[in-house]
Parts: C-alpha cells; structure tokens; sequence
C-alpha cells in the first residue's frame, strides 16, 4: 500500500463522528484515499477533483461519484445543506471557504487538515495563500460549529524532523 493510499490519522481518529450512510464531500480528494476510508465505512461520498486521472482511482469503488471540477476556477457547485459531512486534506482555497462550510447540513461533521504557516520551511505549498494562518480554522468555524479537537504546528517524522506545519480541525455545525 502507497502512503498516498494510507488515509490522515487525523480522519481516523475522528472517523466515528460521521455516520454510517453519511452524505460526505471529499474536497480536492487526489487519489481518493480518504474517500475510499468512508466508503469502506458505509459513507456515500462525492470525490471532487480538478485532475481526471486522479480521479480514475476512486472511479470504481462502490459508494464513490467521482466529480471532476476546478473548484477555483468556476463558481461554488453545492448548494447549502447539501451534505452530512466534509473532508479536506492538504488543500486551501479562501474565496469559497464560507460556501464550503454552508455545504454542511445542521450537526454535519467538518475534518479539515491542511498547511500553515512555517510550512515554507520544510516544502510546498510556500505561498502564503496556501497556507493557513496561526487559529484560522477556530476562527472561521467558531460562530456556527462545535469544535471537537483542534490542533496545530510541527509534523514529525520516524527521525524526529520537522516535515511539514499543520493545522487541524474536527467539528460539528450547529
């Protein structure tokens, strides 16, 4: 099994908030890694990504639609309310953050994980506007999400070396 296979322990952990049959949006989903998790789970999940080929990966697995979208180039696809639960893994795009978190149903779940700053240090993504400033993810969810766990900074590797600063969140909409 490919790493880019192995789903975020950060998903895992906080697997059990989304239910069994969830309606689940997996949002610049790559190679579909934690689509497949959920779908395993009994999740019902739309991949979206902008690279086809990516998306071949996912194509065949039962409970996965496949999307193909730039999320960034066109406007917002999903309408509010539209799913009981969003993942996002190592993707930031600020001018649809606001229509990502309406896309939530009431007690929809949101796991999110992604760069911050100090990430420019150890890799891509370096530009600031791929990179989540210190609280972000408190601060955007707070007036209408229950957060759950929050963490961020350093990523570690087997050596005890820096790879990569993070953020992350889990939460429930109120």
């Amino acid at each position: 099994m490919h790493s880019q296979d192995v789903p975020s322990a950060w998903f895992i952990r906080h697997a059990p908030l989304i239910k069994r049959f969830a309606t689940v949006l997996d949002v610049a989903c790559g190679h579909g890694r934690h689509a497949r998790f959920f779908a395993q789970r009994g999740a019902h999940i739309t991949a979206v990504d902008r690279d086809a080929a990516a998306l071949q990966y996912v194509a065949a697995i039962p409970n996965v639609a496949t999307e193909c979208r730039d999320l960034e180039g066109d406007a917002w696809p999903y309408a509010a309310m539209s799913f009981d639960a969003i993942l996002v893994c190592n993707y930031l795009w600020r001018p649809t953050f606001d229509d990502l978190l309406a896309t939530l149903k009431p007690g929809g779940v949101l796991l999110y994980e992604t760069f911050m700053d100090g990430n420019e240090q150890h890799g891509k993504p370096s530009r600031s506007d791929f990179l989540l400033r210190s609280n972000e993810l408190l601060a955007r969810t707070r007036q209408v999400f229950r957060v759950v766990a929050f963490e961020e900074g350093s990523e570690i590797n087997g050596n005890g070396e820096i790879f990569a600063v993070k953020q992350k969140i889990a939460a429930v909409k109120l």
